[in-house]
Order: structure tokens, then sequence, then C-alpha cells
């Protein structure tokens, strides 16, 4: 089974809390994220997650200003976190009973984020690994209708 460390994004965008919805909307837009992880204030914190959804149904929808609004104060905190060595399944069963779309992926420090995108179009839960016969078969197609006239 893939584990998360093998379909993760590697590459995280984070924010402080403190910056602002309008700045957090100006990092998405220009780098085509959904989502922003949001800071640790010290080792201790936990890390916090900033969405699309959030600012759509927690600013826009209310006509709150982005500009004056901080992450701090819409985001996820603490958020769903993911060990990099769970099992791709696993993380797929806990998005489906978190209803979460994506979370860092943390063993210490943050080193990457998974999302459903990620299990989908990176993962093997669709093509699973031929056995060693099918592998036989597919070199040697004689094995198999020497299998099949037995």
């Amino acid at each position: 089974m893939m584990q998360a460390q093998e379909i993760m994004t590697k590459n995280v965008v984070t924010i402080n809390g403190s910056a602002t919805i309008a700045e957090a909307v100006k990092i998405m837009k220009n780098k085509g994220l959904r989502a922003l992880i949001v800071e640790r204030r010290s080792d201790s914190d936990p890390y916090g997650i900033v969405t699309e959804t959030d600012i759509v149904y927690k600013v826009a929808a209310y006509g709150h200003d982005p500009k004056q609004m901080r992450v701090y104060e819409i985001m996820t905190k603490p958020c769903v976190i993911v060990n990099p060595d769970l099992g791709v399944e696993y993380v797929a069963r806990l998005f489906a009973n978190t209803r979460i779309r994506r979370a860092p992926v943390v063993k210490g420090e943050l080193l990457g984020v998974i999302s459903i995108s990620d299990i989908f179009t990176k993962s093997d839960f669709v093509e699973k690994p031929k056995s060693e016969f099918e592998l036989y078969c597919e070199e040697n197609p004689s094995a198999l209708e020497a299998r099949i006239y037995d």
C-alpha cells in the first residue's frame, strides 16, 4: 500500500496567521492554490489551515473587508494532520470521515500537504500491482496456454 509521503505535495506554501485575507487570496491566486497552511507560532503550537471555502463562506458571504480581516479569524486550527507513514487508503478514509479535502503531512515538522487530488491522480488504488504469475504470463504467453490446457 502506498503511503502519504509518496504522493504528497512537498512544496508547501504557508502564511502567517496575522496576514490579511487579501494577502492570502493574492498568494492563492498567484500560485493556483486552494488552501494555505498557517504557520505555527512556536514548536508546541498546532498547524492551521485556511481554504478558499473558508474565505468565501466566512468573508465574502458576509461582506467583510478582506483587507481588514486576518487569517487567524477564519482559519481552522488545530487542523487534522497526517503522518507521512499513513497508508493512502487510511488517508482517504480519514478525509471521508472528517469531510476534509486536504491536510498537512507532519512528523515533527511540516513535510508536505496531501489532498484528495493527490489520492485521485497519484495513488495506485485503481491500478493494483500485478502478481508474479501475471508478470510471468506477460513475458511468456505460452505459460498461460499451458495452464489452460492442463
